[in-house]
């Protein structure tokens, strides 16, 4: 489904007098809500259709990790500099098909990763679900470390992480606990961290996106996502391919994502010397774009802060894939 997770005690602005959510309450644990079944043919077809988009060839991997295994599309020189991409929440790893094909692919060794637990073709384990933000770290430690040993992987060298939306709120957990933990490895897994239109990381959800979503969270349907990205995108025309793909994800055996606090990027430990580009979408409903962007540079004043115009929250990637590209590249 194709919205930015938010646990309702959670989501919305603290700034907002309405907001009764304490911005600091603790990971809230993934929960299931469906029943723990493979993804149809349906799904799987539709699935391929979209990732025969991407520019080719693409290799498709399934890497072990403690919470079961994760299914990676990537493409691009195996010699270049890596950079991995985690997608939104239920947009599955094929939405980055038009940034790479717009050039990340052509400067870069993409690894484009289904979220575990979210709709894709990663498979969570048997009574290892992913239940809080230490989690999530660990299962991404284990995904870098086996993309590094992996043939075209990165080996020893340091990956550039991006993340959209939820996968941006992800990245942006990962990139902060590797700057504080004390581990030799850490100081040069990232090289750099990448944020696109992130939610959660710099203000909230706007309580109106969340309201305008629950009907889909509650009972998705493909009717209902339809309605929901035609509302937030302003009724633009997004790729085909990836549309049918969503309609398949509203019977997708799912669980609910974990939320918590924002990520702690400000202050004396930060992110440290790490670089960091946010690039926020001018028209997005999720959130305030102007402000995050100014909560962004308050809490980050060495990033780069673009906000790309015309452009709505679930567009970016599919939209604006050229000017992400662009900008990516030229850093």
């Amino acid at each position: 489904m194709p919205v930015s997770p938010a646990d309702p005690a959670n989501s919305a602005d603290p700034a907002d007098p309405a907001n009764p959510a304490n911005p600091a309450v603790p990971a809230q644990p993934a929960q299931p809500t469906g029943p723990a079944t493979s993804p149809t043919a349906s799904f799987r077809a539709a699935y391929d259709a979209a990732l025969g988009h991407w520019p080719g060839p693409v290799e498709a991997v399934e890497l072990p990790t403690p919470y079961g295994v994760t299914r990676v599309n990537s493409c691009g020189p195996a010699g270049a500099p890596p950079l991995v991409l985690l997608p939104g929440g239920g947009a599955t790893s094929t939405v980055w098909g038009a940034c790479a094909a717009a050039g990340l692919a052509r400067g870069h060794r993409v690894h484009a990763v289904d979220l575990v637990g979210d709709p894709g073709l990663s498979v969570p384990a048997a009574g290892r679900p992913v239940r809080t933000t230490g989690d999530l770290v660990g299962w991404l430690d284990a995904v870098l470390d086996s993309l590094a040993g992996g043939a075209g992987g990165p080996g020893r060298q340091a990956v550039t992480l991006g993340g959209h939306s939820y996968g941006a709120w992800i990245a942006a957990h990962y990139a902060a606990h590797c700057a504080t933990r004390d581990a030799t490895r850490d100081a040069t897994r990232l090289d750099r961290l990448v944020l696109l239109d992130p939610t959660q990381v710099f203000t909230g959800l706007r309580p109106g996106y969340v309201l305008r979503a629950l009907p889909m969270l509650v009972r998705p349907t493909p009717r209902r996502i339809r309605s929901f990205l035609a509302w937030e995108t302003g009724g633009a025309a997004l790729d085909p391919a990836w549309l049918r793909l969503q309609d398949e994800t509203a019977g997708f055996p799912t669980v609910r994502p974990v939320t918590g606090p924002r990520p702690g990027l400000a202050g004396p430990a930060g992110l440290g010397e790490l670089p960091v580009h946010v690039l926020f979408a001018e028209r997005a409903r999720c959130h305030d774009s102007a402000r995050a962007a100014r909560a962004a540079a308050a809490a980050l004043p060495g990033a780069r802060i673009d906000v790309l115009p015309g452009v709505s929250h679930h567009a970016l990637p599919l939209l604006a894939a050229e000017e992400i590209a662009r900008r990516l590249v030229l850093d």
